[in-house]
């Protein structure tokens, strides 16, 4: 059921501009916010989230993740992931930006102590 206006409870999305999104990093269970310019590569790091990454353009795979909910676009033409890849969740986060929230499996990801 849809809150109304009038509800006492906001919506946790409620602070959040209508372009920005929440990314959950899993199987950490780390959060946080990407609008949709950014590249989530950048919006992870900018959050103190490492992804593994070498090129930052999409040749190189280095940061292949798993999409596990959630729609992205991507900023180039035709990354580096095959047809059988992309129907499996797998995805580039150096050239993929958010079009909706995000779970990504991404075991690897580190936060800096």
């Amino acid at each position: 059921m849809p809150h109304s206006a009038d509800s006492a409870a906001p919506s946790p999305r409620a602070s959040q501009p209508a372009s920005s999104f929440i990314v959950r990093i899993e199987p950490h269970g780390w959060l946080f916010a990407v609008d949709g310019a950014a590249t989530l590569l950048e919006a992870a790091r900018h959050a103190g989230v490492i992804l593994s990454s070498s090129c930052r353009n999409g040749a190189c795979r280095a940061c292949l993740s798993r999409l596990q909910d959630g729609e992205i676009a991507y900023s180039v033409e035709w990354p580096g992931v095959s047809a059988d890849e992309k129907k499996q969740g797998w995805f580039l986060p150096c050239v993929a930006m958010a079009r909706s929230d995000l779970i990504i499996f991404a075991p690897s990801a580190q936060r800096p102590a």
